[in-house]
């Protein structure tokens, strides 16, 4: 008798733990965003330090990291490596976990100035959060004579914060797609387009003069003429970049970024011969007749005749340097652009040193293969568009618009190639075509995906904008139970819905008899914020469900990805709903 109590007494203790491994799982691991991501800041005069404590399970991602001062400047921000993520939707995105520490340069703060600091997060369980804001109070802090840099982890990377009031300043990108190496090999390559090649002998022989010059003498001219062409270009990008800083802020915009991407297209268009892009023909015959005035040979002429020449603009090089000079203007970067224009100018005039010390032997013939040169670089001012309209477009088009340009770009490679008749030529032709196919990748789920989204969107949801419509909607439509879904862009899982669940013919025999709501909260409006909070809810996805007396069903609410037959198993708990067999489905 006393065993058969015993055994009772263990089955009765065991019961909540079976009871508790058998919860909805999305429950258990689900907590509020404030747990999930434990955010602190400390000020220091002009040192402010933010930092995130992750809770294990969760990750931040860094693209969505913002900061928004108002009566602040703010200098430089130092962003530590992150981890590689990846999913179906949104491709590789970088994010943080455990823990994330940002160091921010206050330039100047006056004695009102704030910073909002905006973040957002999901779970490895496929729950997302809303966008977190808080505000945080500054200390004034005076501008100093010149700004200090935050030193950062040796292995972290430094991003440039734009300074600004009131705008709002989103992470850019880890890597650029320029740098003053680019620069070099971009100088290089005009080098060789048709309007700059053939005129190398010509002005070898004017900086020479006519005298006899032995190889060092040479040399030094040869590239005091690049120094002196370099020096115009410097103090260009120097400029340009400190025109730009007062309005980097404003140039981060969508519409500006916009602008400034069609400008860039426009300067690939005048290199592909679309039309033609240079200096006014008066000025330029008056920049060379004011360098025929220097006296070739010595060496204040020459560097005269160098400086003049970067002043003088040819429809070849137009395009590249007006591209490499907005770029600089949105950077805002002052050494950056000064050093980018200089290696610029050096790349363009090495070809010509080496033109002065061995004679055009060593150039190539000229012909047709020089216009392909400059198409080439058409190309290359392309990628700066696709660079910042990246920013603002959602993170899908990223590799679609990528893939686009690559395919364009060896397509038009092996299309030129196909004129010539030599047997290393057909190896390059197929390594081309090759990788066309590798770049086509991004854009076979957008092209042939195009009739599965389409299927898969067939279950028509009524968009509710806040909670008093969705209240207005339960009062008017009494009698049948009601289905809300709360939905996001940047939710991933509610994707994974749409695409997997939503989808299913058994889910939408099973919705036949229901009233389906849905609301967009992806802005995260005081409206969205009013409704979760009305509803209490956290994260998403969230499917939230009504009995046809407009009473929720608390029993019944789905928080984060659920399959096909699962979620038809779900639907079953429904008052008044059909049995359907999920074996079949």
């Amino acid at each position: 008798m006393a065993q058969r109590i015993l055994v009772l007494i263990l089955c009765l203790l065991s019961t909540p733990v079976f009871a508790g491994l058998f919860d909805n799982q999305n429950t258990n691991n689900f907590v509020p965003a404030s747990k999930a991501f434990q955010f602190d800041f400390q000020q220091q005069q002009q040192h402010l330090m933010l930092r995130w404590q992750i809770k294990p399970g969760f990750y931040l991602y860094k693209a969505q990291i913002k900061l928004t001062p108002t009566a602040a400047t703010l200098g430089e921000v130092t962003f530590p490596l992150g981890e590689s993520h990846h999913d179906e939707f949104f491709g590789d995105s970088e994010v943080y976990r455990q823990q994330l520490r940002l160091s921010v340069v206050l330039k100047q703060a006056s004695q009102s100035a704030h910073i909002t600091v905006t973040w957002q997060g999901c779970s490895d369980h496929g729950v997302c959060y809303p966008p977190e804001s808080q505000d945080i109070p500054l200390s004034e802090v005076v501008p100093a004579a010149s700004s200090s840099i935050t030193q950062g982890s040796e292995t972290g990377e430094k991003t440039a914060i734009p300074p600004g009031e009131g705008k709002t300043l989103s992470t850019p990108p880890s890597n650029s797609p320029f740098s003053p190496l680019w620069a070099l090999l971009i100088g290089v390559g005009i080098a060789f387009t048709p309007c700059v090649l053939p005129m190398y002998p010509l002005v070898s022989g004017i900086i020479l003069g006519n005298g006899q010059l032995s190889q060092r003498r040479t040399l030094w001219l040869a590239l005091l003429y690049v120094q002196g062409m370099a020096l115009t270009y410097t103090l260009l990008g120097l400029v340009v970049a400190a025109v730009g800083l007062p309005f980097q802020a404003a140039l981060q915009s969508p519409w500006v970024l916009s602008i400034i991407s069609t400008v860039f297209i426009l300067l690939a268009l005048s290199m592909f011969g679309v039309f033609s892009l240079q200096l006014p023909g008066s000025l330029q015959t008056r920049l060379a007749l004011l360098s025929n005035r220097q006296q070739g040979g010595s060496a204040p002429g020459v560097l005269a005749m160098g400086a003049i020449a970067g002043l003088i603009c040819s429809p070849c090089t137009t395009a590249p340097l007006s591209a490499i000079l907005l770029y600089i203007a949105q950077s805002g970067n002052l050494p950056l652009g000064g050093l980018t224009l200089w290696c610029y100018a050096t790349g363009m005039g090495l070809p010509l040193v080496a033109v002065a010390l061995f004679g055009r032997r060593l150039l190539p013939k000229s012909g047709p293969w020089m216009e392909q040169v400059k198409v080439a670089f058409g190309f290359v001012i392309l990628a700066l568009p696709v660079f910042l309209v990246s920013r603002i477009l959602p993170g899908v088009w990223e590799p679609r618009l990528w893939g686009l340009l690559g395919v364009a770009f060896f397509s038009w490679g092996f299309i030129t190639l196909l004129a010539v008749k030599h047997p290393a030529v057909r190896a390059v032709q197929i390594l081309l075509f090759a990788a066309a196919l590798v770049c086509a990748r991004p854009l076979q789920d957008w092209v042939f995906g195009a009739p599965q989204s389409a299927s898969a969107s067939h279950l028509v949801f009524q968009p509710i904008k806040d909670n008093s419509e969705l209240q207005r909607y339960l009062e008017q439509h009494p009698g049948q139970p009601v289905m809300v879904d709360l939905y996001a862009d940047w939710c991933v899982a509610c994707k994974e819905f749409e695409k997997y669940t939503f989808s299913d013919p058994g889910v939408q025999q099973a919705l036949k008899q229901v009233h389906l709501l849905k609301v967009d909260v992806t802005d995260n409006s005081p409206q969205n914020q009013a409704l979760l909070a009305a509803h209490q809810v956290l994260g998403l996805p969230t499917i939230l469900f009504f009995d046809g007396q407009g009473q929720p069903l608390d029993n019944l609410r789905v928080t984060g990805f659920m399959g096909a037959p699962e979620f038809i198993r779900h639907l079953q708990k429904l008052p008044g709903s059909t049995t359907i067999d999920t074996n079949e489905q």
